[in-house]
Parts: structure tokens; sequence; C-alpha cells
């Protein structure tokens, strides 16, 4: 049964993270993740054992979170050949049939799929993006990616780009030396951190009875087969019960309880992903931001253009997760993309609207606590057909 990642191993790649930092939190080991469907999880102050799937037992809801589909960060410009190396040569992520042509051509945006998610990879200007956080991937094969990263020691030219660059792989273990219980900690070249799970149930994890991101024809699906969490860095003393109020009054979004601890909380984005806000490994003093406004790229209405990453969501009833993202004024426009949502008809219309700031619904001044952009999606279009870039087979919520 698949089972949902424990807090601990998110300490624990803090712990690896934080090693070279001054900041050094109490040793701790990690934990298997607990079953699906078991985790306690709270939702207006209460708590609730949550046996049945969310699909079935969210039905009364206004509105719910099915699918954290992509994470959208830039990669260096002019070096598609790095990014080719790390995603589909290290990673074995697959090639995206709608941005094969980029790939072909080493330039501008490129996909890679993993399972039913993505990362939509944009050149940047010219540098490359790093989250300030942690990206945990289900994997169908770390021996693999151990012996591709062994070879890549031993001078194997497949893996070349990636010489002279941020990329690193660690192979971790619980204290238990007979515990099968292993994980990668790896640095893309830019030094992105990557957590990298072993999957109990490939058949799960991949989950192509839900759905599927496309691949080309006659191609081998990803080796990668989720997105299993998001981790983002906030500051030191963040509101994180601010933080967990938004997600729950703006998309309906429940707490997971065996997730959260005095540092950190975690969000379930359905009820196969987590996307978790974390004190900053890096201690107090660390400045944390996620967001890169450009006033000098405005539309008429003077939003700015953001071009830091952004996160993109499917969810059930979009018009709901609207209006309370208006009510709290939260509302955003990106100039960068063209599919722009400026009322509510247009993100019926355009399957979309935007969010950047996240801010405690009981604080009536709605001060900022963090800045991240979503890219919050409908299922279906306007007349009720699915929408053509939602990867979810079955759509009929």
């Amino acid at each position: 049964m698949r089972r949902l990642l424990k807090s601990l191993v998110h300490q624990l790649v803090l712990l690896i993270i934080a090693s070279t930092n001054a900041f050094n939190p109490t040793s701790q080991t990690y934990r298997s993740r607990i079953p699906r469907h078991k985790a306690s999880i709270t939702n207006g102050g209460a708590s609730i054992a949550h046996d049945a799937p969310l699909e079935e037992d969210g039905n009364n809801t206004p509105c719910r979170i099915l699918l954290l589909d992509h994470l959208n960060i830039n990669h260096q410009k002019g070096r598609h050949d790095t990014l080719n190396a790390f995603y589909f040569d290290f990673l074995k992520c697959s090639i995206d049939p709608r941005k094969h042509e980029n790939y072909l051509a080493g330039e501008k945006t490129v996909w890679a799929n993993l399972g039913m998610h993505q990362f939509h990879l944009p050149e940047g200007k010219p540098r490359a993006q790093v989250l300030d956080g942690v990206i945990t991937l289900v994997h169908d094969n770390l021996e693999g990616l151990v012996e591709r990263y062994n070879d890549f020691l031993d001078g194997d030219d497949t893996l070349s780009p990636l010489r002279g660059t941020e990329f690193h792989v660690e192979l971790e273990q619980d204290d238990d030396d007979s515990s099968d219980d292993v994980l990668l900690v790896v640095t893309d070249p830019w030094g992105n951190q990557f957590c990298i799970l072993p999957s109990d149930d490939p058949e799960d994890d991949r989950a192509e009875f839900l759905g599927a991101q496309p691949r080309l024809e006659g191609a081998a699906p990803s080796e990668g087969l989720k997105l299993e969490d998001l981790t983002i860095y906030v500051s030191h003393g963040s509101n994180l019960k601010g933080i967990a109020r938004f997600y729950e009054q703006v998309f309906c979004a429940r707490t997971i309880e065996e997730l959260e601890t005095d540092t950190s909380v975690s969000i379930a984005m359905g009820d196969r992903q987590t996307l978790t806000f974390q004190y900053h490994p890096g201690g107090p003093g660390v400045e944390v931001q996620h967001d890169e406004l450009r006033f000098d790229l405005m539309d008429e209405e003077g939003n700015p253009s953001n071009i830091g990453p952004h996160i993109s969501m499917y969810v059930t009833n979009l018009p709901h997760a609207y209006r309370m993202a208006k009510a709290l004024d939260v509302l955003y426009v990106n100039p960068r993309f063209k599919r722009r949502a400026y009322t509510e008809d247009e993100a019926i219309d355009q399957c979309m609207f935007r969010i950047l700031d996240i801010v405690d619904p009981m604080d009536k001044k709605r001060n900022v606590i963090l800045s991240l952009e979503h890219e919050v999606r409908a299922v279906k279009t306007r007349d009720g057909k699915k929408y053509k870039s939602c990867p979810l087979s079955e759509v009929d919520f």
C-alpha cells in the first residue's frame, strides 16, 4: 500500500544539507513512510482518521486539490546539454513530446516527465534558479542511479556535461545496518537538492491507473515514478499554522498531523503527495525569497513579471478557489506567460489562475507570510470536457 513520507525523512535531508552550515539541528534518523489514507489529517481544528480515499471522502467539500502537477524552474541558458544529462540521462525522466522540438534544437523550454508529474524547465536569463527547498521523488531504480553516478566518477562520458558543476550524489541509510531503508541525496548541476526514495510498489507509485503524462511513441516510461513531496523553506518564526489555514480556506486542503513538527507543516496535495513548509536549515539569520519580480516587465494593469520558480496544481472547483483567493486579495497575473486571467470568467476560460502571496486568513492585516507563485488549474473546460494538459484519466468529479 502507498505510504506517505514521514517528517523525519525531511529532517534527515535537512541535516545532510545543513552539514556545511553553522546551524546544526539535533541528529535524527528517518522512519518509513506511513500507509496512505491512514494519516491523521486535521481540518478546521478537528483530527480525522482518513481510511477511505480522499476522492470518496472529499466529495462534500467545495474544492479539492487532486494533483501537484509540476515545478517550473529555470535552467542555465545555453546549457541544454547539462539539463539533458541530468534529467534524461541520469534521472531517466521521459521527454515530453510537446517540447520535443526544443529538446532536439537545444533551446527554449523543455518538459521532463515522471509518472503523472513534470518539471517545466525554461531557459534562465541567463542563470539557472536554485529552489530554496528539497524536491522528493520516488524512483524505480536506485541501483541504476548509483551505477550511473559511479560510472560518471570513473570517467564515463555519458554524463560528461555534468563535470565541473554542483552535481553530487550521496547514499544514506537508516542507522540500523540491517535496514533496507535507503535514499539518495542528489545535488543537481546548479545546486538544487533532491531526495530520491526507492519505491515499495512501483505500479502504485507510477499510478497509470489514475493517469500519465504523454511520452514519445516507442519511448520507455520514466524510471522516476512520482513527485512525492516538495519542501519549501521559510524564514524562522514564519506563521506555519497560518500557512496551513491558507490552504484550508482557499483549497479545502488538509494538514497531515503525523508530518507536523515545531519547524514544519505538511499540506496534503490530494492523497498521494505533500507540500511541506520548513524552517530554513541554515538558521534564523537566513533570508528566504521564492519570487523574483521584474517591475520593468509589467502588464497594463501594473502586475510585475515573476521569473522565480512556481508550482502547478489541479483542483476540482476552480471558481470556488478563485473566489476564496480573491477574498484574501492574493490573486496574481504573471505577464511572463501568455495565458492570463484577470477575472473569474477569464480564469474559467483559461482553466487557470495564479496566486503569489500566502497569508493567514485569520490575520486581518493580511501580512504576507511568504511569496510563492501557484498556477491553479482546472481539470475541465467551461463546457465540461477534460482540459487538454490534465494528465488524469478521469475528471468526472
